[in-house]
This record gives C-alpha cells, sequence and structure tokens, in this order.
C-alpha cells in the first residue's frame, strides 16, 4: 500500500505535502490511520519530514511551493522574484512573500518572511503565475509589490521590466501613491 501512496505523490509532481494534502490524496478520513500511514513512511524513508505537518520526498523540494503552503493564501514576491528575475543583485536566501498577515518562519535553516498588503491585491490574480505547485509574482507585479510597501527601493537592472505591464497592474493596488511612485521610477530610470 505504501509503494501505491508514493506513486500517487509522485503523479502531482509536487515536492512538498502538507497533512491535508496527502490526507486528500490518499482519500482517507480517519486522522489516526493517517499519522500511522504518515509515521511508517517517514520511519521508511520513502518521505522526510520538513516540519510539523509538512513532508517532502527529499531535501531537493520546491522552497517557493514550500512558502506557499506554509502560509496559505501567499504567493511568492519581492526581493525573491526581483533577484530571481536579474532586477536586483544582491544575494538573499530568505523566501518572501504576500500574504493576508506579515510573519517570519524558519525551517532548518530557510527563512521565509510574509508581508501583509491588502485582500482586494492578495486575492487578484492579475500578474501572478499559478502552476500545479507554486503560486508567485510575475516580474511587474513583484515591482509594484515592493513600490506599494516600501517608500525607497532600489533596482539594479531596469531591462527586464515591462513597463506597460506595471501601468496596465498598477490598477489593482487603488493606490494614488503607488501609482505616483511607478511614475517617478520610470522616469527616473527610463527617460
Amino acid at each position: 500500500m505504501s509503494d501505491n501512496s508514493i506513486v500517487i505523490l509522485l503523479k502531482t509532481k509536487r515536492t512538498v505535502f502538507s497533512t491535508k494534502d496527502l490526507a486528500m490524496l490518499w482519500k482517507i478520513d480517519d486522522l489516526n490511520y493517517l499519522k500511522v500511514k504518515v509515521y511508517r513512511l517517514v520511519k521508511s524513508g520513502a518521505l522526510k519530514r520538513i516540519k510539523k505537518g509538512f513532508f517532502a520526498f527529499d531535501d531537493n523540494y520546491n522552497v517557493w511551493e514550500l512558502a506557499n503552503k506554509l502560509c496559505s493564501p501567499s504567493y511568492v514576491s519581492l526581493r525573491t522574484v526581483l533577484a530571481a528575475s536579474g532586477v536586483i543583485f544582491q544575494y538573499d536566501s530568505t523566501i518572501y512573500s504576500i500574504a493576508k498577515n506579515s510573519r517570519v518562519v524558519t525551517v532548518g535553516k530557510q527563512k521565509f518572511v510574509y508581508q501583509k498588503i491588502k485582500n482586494e491585491v492578495l486575492f487578484n490574480i492579475t500578474g501572478l503565475k499559478i502552476t500545479n505547485d507554486c503560486t508567485s509574482a510575475v516580474l511587474e507585479r513583484a515591482i509594484l509589490d515592493t513600490l506599494y510597501l516600501q517608500k525607497d527601493c532600489y533596482f539594479d537592472n531596469i531591462r527586464p521590466i515591462n513597463w506597460d505591464m506595471c501601468f496596465e497592474f498598477v490598477k489593482i493596488y487603488q493606490n494614488k501613491k503607488l501609482e505616483n511612485r511607478l511614475q517617478n521610477l520610470y522616469q527616473t530610470y527610463v527617460k
């Protein structure tokens, strides 16, 4: 049975599973049975406990995926997306996300920082890349999230930025100060 259970997980193409995910994927309603099953899979080495209630096959799991699971709803954004897109050059291993509430979670040596944003923005999917395993901001949405949450910010490389998308996405924030910051940024860097 445990081999079939692992096959079910592998078919999802996910790398991180919460206890709720396992119950749903394995169609288990009995929590005691689920605990025993998970305990046996962890003991056998088929699953690894990342943190209480979160599991992976090994240490090579997708940290962005874990970020989404640790705090839901959330999406990876800010410095994490800016660095991955080559807009900022300073290395920071922390995973930054947007969420309903601000908090910091540490799993092993990995730090996850969640910053609060108003619900109208958090739940608007404009400019979000949603896959089976992870939700993250596209570069332009990450720029706007950063400008919204920080008055002063610096970008090392503006070439990857699609300014038309920025000016389109800024509408979801319904914030004149943000619109002004974006306009000033555009005029400083591009004009």
